[in-house]
């Protein structure tokens, strides 16, 4: 499994977690704006974890150091 797939397998589990989470916390009878704030809590949590993830893993250039310049 590459990278990838591990990454987008972790957020659709995560996504998934959360909506069932969500929908047995909040109590029933569910009208169409529980849904809609259920599944709008669970993306921006999945957004969320994937950007920090990312910005995590991102390979910084190397760079070398700047040389002193005596004038």
């Amino acid at each position: 499994m590459n990278r990838t797939t591990t990454l987008g397998a972790g957020v659709a589990l995560l996504f998934a977690a959360t909506v069932g989470l969500l929908l047995h916390f909040i109590p029933g009878p569910h009208k169409p704006t529980d849904f809609l704030v259920i599944g709008a809590l669970a993306t921006l949590l999945c957004l969320l974890l994937l950007w920090i993830v990312l910005s995590k893993l991102q390979k910084k250039p190397d760079v070398p150091p700047k040389a002193e310049n005596p004038e």
